[in-house]
């Protein structure tokens, strides 16, 4: 797919993202917050970006109906698979700039991790706007590279990353920011240096990995909401 940017981490190291998944956010922190905005209970969910499929069984225990897309034909294949015994779940290949629904199909959006960098954004945000019913409410989960350990991890690895601009795009965009504390906490050491090493060039992964003990770090991440 064309318009498709590559990720650099669940692209070539599916397998290593799925234990990331696992371990990201065990205590649910993210998805009670969501709640309190929308319950998606009863109601028709897309999950922008869905990867491997991993939300989509959290999000069919509840919903009426659950649409994931993905613009990589591997990881297309990976959530059918995932998702293949529950019948009111899809997958389907598209993209955030051309997503394959129809206008105002969905109540709930959910996109993680999907749109770390603000201007650039634009047609997916438009996209959402065309989906979205009215009363229907769009999340995005992004880094606060302002906070946390892994904050400073993320600014260290990108350095004219510039949060404060990032967060100015989204408020002018009218989206809602709601700051959040969360965790990585993985089984073992080996699983922890696994996933940082997908998510950090090797040059600070050494750093990381040689300065921070354990299987966990302390994690910020803004959840973005908007309510059509």
């Amino acid at each position: 797919m064309t318009d498709a940017v590559k990720s650099p981490n669940i692209w070539d190291h599916p397998e290593v993202y799925e234990i990331e998944n696992r371990g990201v956010d065990p205590d649910g922190v993210i998805e009670a917050a969501m709640r309190e905005v929308h319950d998606w209970a009863g109601g028709a969910v897309l999950d922008l970006g869905c990867g491997s499929g991993f939300h989509l069984p959290r999000f069919a225990a509840t919903a009426r109906q659950v649409v994931g897309v993905e613009p990589h034909p591997p990881l297309v294949a990976l959530a059918r698979r995932r998702t293949r015994a529950l019948p009111h779940v899809e997958v389907r290949a598209g993209s955030a700039q051309r997503v394959p629904l129809p206008d105002r199909s969905v109540d709930v959006v959910h996109a993680r991790w999907a749109y770390f960098f603000g201007p650039g954004c634009e047609p997916g945000l438009r996209e959402l706007g065309r989906v979205v019913r009215r009363g229907g409410t769009a999340f995005v989960i992004d880094n606060d590279a302002t906070r946390s350990t892994f904050g400073g991890w993320f600014r260290r690895a990108l350095p004219t990353y510039d949060p404060g601009a990032v967060e100015r795009f989204w408020a002018f965009q009218g989206w809602t920011r709601r700051s959040l504390d969360i965790r990585w906490e993985h089984a073992t050491r080996a699983d922890f240096e696994a996933v940082v090493r997908i998510e950090f060039a090797p040059e600070h992964a050494d750093r990381i990995l040689a300065e921070h003990p354990g299987t966990g770090v302390d994690y910020a991440v803004n959840l973005l909401h908007r309510t059509y």
